[in-house]
């Protein structure tokens, strides 16, 4: 490929749309390159919307979006899967075919959001370096536990880029640009989105723990950063005291002075959070569920479940499902 700014080719971006998925990775994919036409005064980028069978699909706020099948997709130069719910069942095959065939062209193969579900099963992300939505990275590990997964914003590995959806998309794309035409064209897509800042691909998702509990005792953020990275295999509330170098007893008190409530209890607490969401926006087996969120069964979830939210997982199942049909 040419330096930055030296070849104003037609650059030619296919992006492959799954049901359910996230209009928010759609815009941000998309508007950067729109913007880039648009500032440059010329032609720079195309995008192509294609999915599996073409028609129209839905996005997971119940937008519809027209697309073209795979089998009638133009060239293209670089390929991007879009998805978003419902991830854990779909291997669409001709999709699949499509992108084993764009990666032995040597083309540049992406994903958002939870899209890097489908490069991994179409065995496209072997020895590489991935990223996805912060929400189906255990998921994500424990179908692929030979993948290596970040937490950052999006990652570039060998002609594999993948992101964590959301704003994310907005920075690789930027990222894109900078790369294709130079640095100044990027920014000013920046500034055109008010996009003060072009994040750095390392960069955390989630906010930080400071700011979405209103702390700021380093001590208890360590302690639920604990927590949080130990959802799955839950750790004792002494052995979280001794990474914040604190006895049990002087951890328990500065989580009633600023939560009212034991640090056992939060730790419940952030388990059944994930358990609700994996039951609102997954199909998996209320077991399954049950394991990944530091249950021994499924009857364990369940009287922990009703005892705090008041209602059983298959409750809280039914009626997500009835207020969203």
């Amino acid at each position: 490929m040419t330096s930055p700014g030296e070849s104003m080719a037609v650059m030619r971006i296919g992006l492959l749309i799954l049901p359910q998925f996230s209009m928010m990775a759609l815009a941000g994919a998309s508007e950067p390159l729109r913007a880039a036409n648009r500032l440059s005064g010329k032609t720079l980028y195309e995008w192509s919307l294609l999915s599996e069978n073409g028609g129209m699909v839905s996005s997971s706020s119940g937008f519809e979006i027209q697309t073209l099948p795979i089998d009638q997709a133009p060239d293209i130069d670089r390929v991007f899967v879009l998805a978003s719910l419902d991830i854990e069942h779909q291997k669409p095959p001709k999709m699949l075919r499509f992108l084993q065939r764009a990666a032995a062209q040597g083309r540049i193969v992406g994903a958002l959001s939870t899209g890097t579900f489908i490069l991994a099963r179409a065995g496209l992300l072997e020895g590489r370096r991935c990223t996805l939505h912060w929400e189906s990275i255990n998921q994500f590990s424990e179908e692929f536990p030979g993948i290596e997964v970040t937490r950052e914003l999006y990652v570039n590995h060998d002609k594999r880029w993948t992101c964590a959806g959301g704003t994310a998309a907005i920075d690789l794309m930027l990222a894109q640009v900078a790369l294709d035409f130079g640095n100044p064209l990027a920014t000013s897509v920046a500034e055109q989105f008010l996009h003060a800042r072009i994040r750095a691909p390392e960069e955390h998702q989630r906010m930080s723990i400071q700011w979405r509990f209103g702390i700021h005792d380093k001590r208890l953020t360590a302690a639920i950063a604990a927590m949080e990275d130990n959802l799955e295999k839950v750790i004792g509330i002494e052995a979280i005291a001794e990474r914040c170098n604190l006895s049990q007893r002087q951890l328990e008190r500065l989580w009633h002075q600023h939560f009212g409530m034991t640090a056992q209890r939060f730790y419940l607490e952030l388990r059944l959070g994930e358990a609700r969401r994996l039951l609102r926006e997954s199909s998996q087996p209320i077991a399954s569920i049950a394991y990944s969120c530091g249950f021994v069964s499924a009857s364990h979830l369940g009287s922990a479940y009703r005892r705090v939210w008041g209602c059983t997982p298959g409750e809280e199942r039914r009626k997500f499902d009835e207020e969203h049909s």
